[in-house]
């Protein structure tokens, strides 16, 4: 296959043309690579295996991946509109293909950061595609641009911009084989008496709501604190990396942008419902196979827009966060909860 030739799935034959039979073993052919490609490295990710997540096609410097239509991506039951943090899962997935894509040879690579705008609502019924560009590429950064699309290709629903650091930092240790079953210990082992300790005791986010996309995260909140603390339990599903193994960047995106409107809903008290305008995340560790905890600072909350901070960490505690971010989110009345109008 040469660089410039493009991999994508087609049924072939679909339209009640007659092809010529070059044509049909060249379709063949790339399908049968993008199984490949499916099989080696989408079935072999946890999280990206159980999200049914799927890549769609690869040239040189671009990749697609769709993500599947299902119940668990609601995360607005109220105006029916997709959580955001689905769709960023899916960027960060198809912009590390994309960088896979550009390389000459085999290397590690990680996420830096991750910004995501939002342009139009994402609702259920369809299929998420996102389809990225590795559009300048150095020694040491990758820097991509990607759309996230539903029905129509000509309307996406969202861009996204991110940057990828190249190989692996001096002193990282990557294991020969996928992770075990049984996750790390959650706190280090060199923890001393005045470590940090996260609260006993957890509740659900939002008692007497159920929110689909969180649920399936499987995100709590710790009670009885004046600064609410958000927890993600760990689960082998949400494993990005399964050799060092850590968790799915995506994850951890979706985790703080659920923190920040969770913080919104919880500080509003209903009287406004958040809606994404844009997110960015600055990815500092790798969030290890532990449980992973979150708080918010509000920065400004105007009549119209709110603009929140949000800090990831585990068990060494808030001073050594795995993950920095913020975001924008327009406010919109309770009484136009079933509005569905651009974030504008």
């Amino acid at each position: 296959m040469t660089p410039s030739k493009r991999l994508q799935r087609s049924a072939g034959g679909g339209d009640g043309q007659r092809r010529p039979a070059a044509s049909l073993a060249t379709i063949v052919k790339m399908n049968a690579i993008l199984d490949d490609l499916n099989r080696k490295f989408v079935s072999r990710t946890p999280h990206m295996s159980d999200i049914g997540a799927r890549i769609t096609a690869v040239e040189r410097n671009r990749g697609s991946m769709m993500l599947p239509d299902r119940p668990e991506w609601l995360g607005d039951p109220v105006r029916g509109l997709l959580h955001p943090g689905a769709l960023t899962v899916l960027a960060d997935s198809a912009c590390g293909l994309a960088v896979g894509a550009a390389l000459d040879q085999r290397m590690p690579y990680a996420t830096l950061d991750l910004r995501m705008d939002y342009l139009r609502p994402a609702g259920p019924g369809h299929d998420v595609h996102c389809d990225a560009h590795c559009f300048r590429l150095t020694r040491n950064v990758a820097f991509v641009r990607a759309e996230v699309w539903q029905a129509e290709r000509d309307e996406p629903i969202a861009v996204a911009q991110a940057s990828f650091m190249l190989s692996t930092p001096a002193g990282t240790r990557r294991s020969k084989d996928p992770m075990p079953a049984a996750p790390a210990a959650a706190a280090d082992a060199d923890a001393g008496p005045g470590a940090w300790q996260p609260p006993a005791g957890s509740e659900p986010v939002l008692p007497g709501s159920t929110i689909p996309y969180v649920e399936y995260l499987g995100i709590r909140v710790a009670p009885d604190g004046a600064q609410p603390l958000f927890r993600l339990p760990y689960q082998e599903k949400l494993i990005g990396n399964p050799y060092l193994p850590a968790l799915h960047g995506g994850v951890i995106a979706g985790f703080a942008e659920t923190a920040a409107i969770l913080h919104l809903i919880r500080t509003l008290h209903g009287a406004k419902f958040p809606k994404g305008v844009d997110f960015s995340i600055d990815y500092l560790r790798a969030g290890r196979p532990e449980e992973t905890f979150a708080s918010c600072e509000l920065v400004r909350v105007g009549s119209r827009v709110a603009l929140v901070q949000v800090r990831c960490w585990q068990g060494r505690g808030p001073e050594h966060p795995i993950a920095v971010a913020r975001g924008h989110f327009l406010l919109t009345a309770a009484a136009d909860a079933g509005a569905t109008e651009t974030p504008r």
